[in-house]
């Protein structure tokens, strides 16, 4: 008998499309009314006439969240035709065989070092869609000091991951979610703070010890059976590095490099809201994916230029770069189609009233620990955190109000069940493009981090709950 193999991320989303659709024949369509912004109006909850989504529309559903996401996913081809370019000219091959020899066996530093840094662009602005351009640089780095792929996209995940569920001063979920609350973005910020700490020591620690673990035997990686699909890259590293001759890096290549890594500098640069965050010196750019896009297609046009490279080999390389990138393109645009659903069946608002006519008239406690809960269930179907704040906060906000749990403990509630819930549903864009970009089994995923999830949710309602008590 031939032993189960789990689908590949594409047929989970469309079976989780299907399932979506099949619910909105089941789920009675509903609205509330909603001011110009969008803002749902409390309250003003009502029944509305059925539009059950059939097959024409689940084939359509990845196609309009495409045009929904193209975007993001336009910003990721681009990325991967730089990408491309820049592994034209070899530049990052011999960087990263000159940063292996140079670390000796202390690569174990990257993995604190990242995640801290990774963390503090979560907590700062939301760093989450951006993280998709680490991941094909980072992932050959932690192959090449004997890691697997899943410690690359574990210290990305869960780096990011930590610092977006603990938001202090995220103008894209805190600040959305603060300004629906009527309330200021620095209210609650001493409980994000001590779960931004707590939460990401622990990442720190549970992804550390698995690196160790599997440095010290292989066989017991998760993904040690798709490890050979990274074995080119394998086989010419371990061959530098059995020659005993250091890899030199030409002076092209090190120009290479610095227009690489300003690059990158210059997106998180691009992105950080100063003004909203408190650093009013700095000025804020406000670029999202059409700038972005704009920034690697240029540097990937001046790094082929400095490398010598011929019109052919440029275009060629970029191409290609971009063609590797086109299966996370595609995850993007079917997650999204499970939104069109949901939205064009008129289900959206009928979940939200249930939770809010489970919530009134519970005790602050009570309320604390189901508002978490709730969180978690509305999370699933709508992973875009500033979406979930336009279209939850006004009507949970207030609720606190009767219960006696003031609105930043809501607001926290919100964006660290949101925040978990996206390290692991496979309707977050970035968890599946992630794990494509690092060839891992969405099981795989889910067996390596299922107990670190169990902490993060226990911690994390234990501090909620706790500060609903002492305030």
């Amino acid at each position: 008998m031939s032993k189960f193999k789990v689908p590949t991320a594409y047929t989970i989303l469309l079976i989780i499309v299907i399932i979506t659709a099949a619910l909105t024949w089941l789920i009675p369509a509903g609205q509330y009314d909603h001011l110009a912004d969008g803002e749902p109006i409390p309250g003003t909850y009502h029944l509305t006439e059925a539009n059950e989504q059939g097959i024409g529309d689940v084939l359509l559903a990845s196609f309009e969240g495409f045009y929904d996401a193209v975007d993001i996913a336009l910003f990721i081809l681009i990325v991967g035709g730089f990408l491309g370019v820049v592994m034209k000219t070899g530049a990052i091959h011999a960087g990263i065989s000159n940063v292996i020899r140079k670390l000796n066996g202390r690569e174990k530093r990257l993995i604190p070092i990242l995640m801290i840094l990774f963390g503090l662009g979560g907590t700062t602005f939301g760093m989450w869609e951006e993280t998709i351009a680490f991941f094909p640089l980072l992932i050959p780095i932690f192959i090449a000091a004997g890691y697997d792929s899943l410690v690359a996209v574990a210290v990305i995940l869960l780096g990011a991951g930590m610092g977006t569920l603990a938001s202090t001063v995220n103008p894209f979920a805190t600040g959305i979610a603060s300004g629906f609350a009527n309330i200021s973005m620095g209210d609650g910020i001493l409980v994000r703070l001590a779960m931004l700490v707590i939460l990401e020591a622990i990442a720190i620690w549970f992804v550390m010890a698995y690196a160790a673990r599997i440095k010290k035997d292989p066989s017991r990686s998760y993904v040690a059976d798709t490890m050979g699909k990274h074995q080119k890259l394998l086989l010419e590293l371990n061959d530098d590095q059995k020659s005993g001759e250091e890899v030199i890096l030409t002076r092209s290549q090190k120009w290479t490099l610095t227009l690489f890594a300003l690059t990158f500098l210059m997106m998180i640069y691009a992105v950080i809201p100063f003004e909203e965050i408190g650093v009013p010196f700095l000025p804020t750019l406000g670029w999202w994916f059409p700038e972005l896009s704009a920034l690697f297609f240029t540097a990937a046009i001046i790094i082929g230029l400095c490398a010598r490279l011929k019109e052919e080999e440029l275009t060629d390389s970029f191409v290609n770069g971009a063609a590797d990138l086109l299966g996370v393109a595609f995850i993007i645009a079917i997650s999204r189609g499970i939104t069109v659903i949901m939205n064009q069946g008129l289900i959206t608002d009928t979940i939200l009233h249930w939770g809010e006519s489970f919530l009134t008239g519970v005790g602050s406690i009570t309320f604390s620990f189901f508002i978490y809960l709730i969180y978690l269930v509305l999370s699933v179907f709508i992973p875009s955190t500033s979406g979930l704040a336009t279209l939850s906060i006004p009507i949970m906000a207030p609720l606190g109000d009767f219960a006696g749990v003031g609105r930043d403990i809501v607001i926290t509630a919100f964006q660290s069940a949101s925040g978990l819930i996206n390290l692991i549903t496979p309707t977050s864009a970035v968890i599946m493009g992630a794990l494509t970009l690092g060839r891992i089994p969405y099981n795989q995923w889910f067996k390596f981090s299922w107990k670190f999830l169990i902490y993060v949710f226990l911690i994390s309602i234990g501090i909620i709950m706790l500060f609903t008590i002492i305030f």
